[in-house]
């Protein structure tokens, strides 16, 4: 595939990462107002750095937007008059809503949001996807991207920014209770690069218990747990404390702060 990714920031660079490594290219276009910043990128087989998003355009059929959302209109403004049949618009920004580009370059474009998380980077990315009425007909595109870069899904575009707390909050949200794993290991008895290690594996364990088998947590939950048994002693402990209520209202108030932030842009 020809890709651009346009505007190479944080985000921009761990997509770009993730498509070099699982070879998802046939060749890969980064821009960014000073390149030099992407030094790290010189030298990959069919990855071309520029500051000129029109020859990225030009020479790409996928164009990823990971700019800056103040930067956003003026860039797809001065785009519009070089964009094709052939071209695919995938937006990574927060917020900035696919009626909002049909207006900049009409809605017969292919017009797809992805929200991706930096776990994309290692090819472990929960990504969602929504689409105008065009863009349906290129969702399977965007899936096979973003397919090989971790798992997506494809939901109505009213539900992104909740889909922006659960996947790219969320990242945050993991680490700290990976974080506090970490802690209460230390605690236990072990040293911090050995306590860091049994509670990243035994995270990516319980998640990987769900995704094959396909079980509700609380399946698994019931295999650990014995009457009477230490597991059940600290899960107690833990719901006292408010361990579920405490995430749950987390993540209430970071919807309530992204749609926050919505109305003060408005």
């Amino acid at each position: 595939m020809k890709i651009a990714i346009i505007g190479t920031g944080n985000l921009g660079k761990s997509i770009a990462k993730g498509l070099i490594t699982n070879n998802a290219i046939t060749s890969l276009y980064l821009t960014k107002r000073n390149i030099e910043g992407l030094a790290e990128f010189d030298g990959y087989s069919n990855v071309f750095l520029t500051v000129d998003n029109l020859a990225a355009v030009k020479n790409s059929d996928i164009l990823i937007f990971a700019v800056q959302p103040a930067h956003f209109e003026n860039i797809l403004k001065d785009i519009k008059p070089h964009l094709t049949e052939k071209h695919v618009v995938i937006s990574t920004i927060t917020g900035f809503l696919i009626q909002q580009i049909e207006q900049e370059i009409g809605a017969d474009k292919y017009i797809i949001r992805a929200m991706p998380n930096t776990a994309i980077a290692v090819g472990k990315s929960m990504t969602c996807l929504c689409s105008n009425i065009q863009g349906e007909k290129r969702i399977p595109i965007a899936e096979a991207i973003f397919n090989r870069l971790g798992h997506s899904l494809s939901i109505p575009e009213s539900q992104m920014q909740a889909a922006t707390v659960v996947c790219a909050s969320g990242i945050a949200f993991w680490m700290r209770l990976i974080r506090a794993t970490t802690q209460a290991a230390i605690q236990l008895g072990f040293d911090a690069k050995e306590a860091q290690e049994l509670a990243m594996f035994t995270s990516e364990g319980a998640a990987n218990l769900l995704i094959t088998n396909g079980n509700h947590p609380e399946e698994e939950i019931d295999r650990v747990t014995t009457p009477k048994g230490c597991t059940i002693e600290g899960l107690n402990e833990m719901e006292h404390k408010g361990l579920s209520s405490s995430l749950i209202q987390g993540m209430v108030a970071s919807f309530n702060k992204i749609n926050n932030i919505k109305k003060e842009q408005i």
